[in-house]
């Protein structure tokens, strides 16, 4: 981790043209894991916003017009000291997160991708000739958005922080940033020290630590002209009815309820495997976690009995020790949620077959099994470590419960040896901005265009070339011709 002296360069602090004491409280960092204190930062105000706003503009047209490759050398320069380096975000993000060390160097690989293809973004085309009628150049071209502003969660703080922070500069934005309160760091000021130390000039990163109030002034803010946000849907509601009057570009990526489909020819094993891995991974706490398993009856006991197993035998605890593959959920309230959704369903008539219990913010893998519709573990989106299973008969069936959801992030289908293009086929039928057939629901890579339909998400796509000058840039059409155009008045 980036220090100065023993204690981190961000402790007490946020990073506001460098590292400066912000107008806010202080917000004490503390592990989900053992509620121990391990740093704090300082939340930022009203007064600390307005003036990173102006900084942040200022900073923005010089960065702007910097050659393309200065810019890429930025995001290459990081992209190499986290390499060189990987605790620098992985320690924060066990620590900070509840991460599990698997997870934690899978979410630091992410990052270290998302800058290498964002560098490669600052040298792609961006625009194109268009015909004309006149005797002219005509021209549409892709110019920076000017300040974007990125509202971050707490579960992949690392990769959905750095999805919007690094297209988004190396296509000639300023950014502010601003993690979730409950991880500061690894969301947020560890992004500051890194990008600090490869070189990024100063005021075209600011990042303010702060809750809602301060998210609120970000969306109303006049000088923040697009903002990305990624976190509940209720959250990005909100957002959106505050946002529409001022005309705002906004990114909406929400939350997710999404479906395991289990045909009735999948190796059930290989599909209990991946079922485990789509629901129970950092602890369900995953916009793309598998919500929804939905299985053949001809297989349902096999497959819940192997996910049964499965489950019973993940061990949970403290992320430090590498041994525990799960760790804390992020909080209480989080905690308490996920268990009223379990326990109502029960009382409603489903089965636990495992799991359903708790100890601190520890809560271990659930299976739950004889549901309808109805049940709050079937209908809502859990963010825990539950794996809700229902059957169905035939194909049209299982369509009709998967589109049945308000929201549409991720399906995956499961099928034998052979048969994905069948699986294929179903595709079409399917209400989902990812499909993933004989993978899990939880997946990711800098490269493709990230994004729900639905209730999962509005606005754009994070990802990929095209996706990302759609987000972070705006169309400016040119023409030019060699004399005055003469007109009949």
């Amino acid at each position: 981790m980036t220090t100065q002296g023993q204690a981190p360069v961000w402790d007490g602090k946020l990073f506001l043209d460098g590292w400066s004491t912000g107008g806010g409280e202080v917000i004490e960092v503390r592990s989900p894991a053992t509620g121990e204190r391990i740093s704090s930062v300082s939340s930022a105000n009203k007064g600390d916003l307005d003036r990173a706003v102006e900084s942040a503009r200022a900073a923005q047209q010089e960065w702007a017009e910097l050659p393309y490759g200065k810019r890429a050398a930025v995001l290459l320069n990081a992209m190499q000291l986290l390499r060189e380096k990987p605790d620098r975000l992985a320690h924060w993000l066990i620590h900070e997160a509840g991460s599990g060390q698997g997870k934690a160097a899978f979410e630091v690989g992410l990052v270290t991708g998302e800058l290498q293809e964002s560098a490669a973004l600052a040298s792609h085309p961006y625009g194109e000739m268009l015909r004309s009628v006149k005797p002219r150049m005509s021209v549409a071209r892709r110019v920076p958005a000017g300040v974007v502003g990125v509202i971050s969660p707490f579960n992949f703080p690392g990769i959905l922080s750095m999805r919007s922070v690094a297209p988004a500069l190396a296509l000639g934005n300023a950014v502010i940033l601003k993690p979730d309160p409950r991880t500061s760091i690894s969301g947020g000021m560890a992004f500051a020290a890194l990008m600090e130390e490869a070189g990024l000039p100063k005021g075209v990163l600011q990042v303010l630590p702060g809750g809602g109030e301060l998210g609120a002034g970000m969306v109303a803010h006049s000088g923040i002209p697009c903002l990305s946000f990624t976190g509940s849907t209720a959250a990005g509601r909100k957002i959106g009815q505050a946002a529409g009057p001022l005309l705002k570009k906004v990114h909406l990526e929400l939350g997710g309820n999404n479906a395991l489909l289990v045909l009735p020819d999948a190796d059930v094993e290989a599909a209990a495997s991946v079922g485990a891995w789509s629901s129970f991974l950092h602890q369900g706490q995953i916009c793309m976690t598998a919500g929804r398993h939905i299985v053949h009856s001809s297989i349902a006991e096999e497959y819940v009995s192997a996910l049964a197993d499965k489950a019973k035998n993940i061990r949970v605890g403290d992320p430090a020790d590498p041994n525990n593959a799960l760790g804390p959920i992020i909080d209480a309230h989080q905690r308490d949620r996920i268990h009223e959704l379990v326990t109502s369903s029960a009382e409603q008539g489903a089965t636990v077959m495992v799991g359903g219990e708790y100890t601190d913010l520890f809560y271990t893998p659930t299976v739950i099994t004889n549901l309808t519709v109805d049940s709050p573990v079937w209908a809502e989106e859990i963010f825990g470590p539950v794996a809700p299973v229902m059957t169905y008969g035939t194909v049209d069936e299982a369509i009709e419960l998967i589109n049945a959801s308000e929201f549409g992030l991720s399906v995956s289908i499961l099928t034998g040896n052979g048969n994905a293009f069948k699986a294929y086929e179903l595709a079409s039928r399917i209400e989902s901005g990812a499909i993933h057939i004989n993978d899990s629901t939880v997946d990711d890579e800098a490269v493709i265009p990230f994004g729900g339909s639905k209730a999962s998400g509005v606005g754009g796509r994070f990802g990929g070339p095209h996706a990302n000058l759609d987000t972070f840039t705006e169309t400016q059409w040119i023409t030019m011709q060699s004399e005055i155009e003469r007109y009949p008045f």
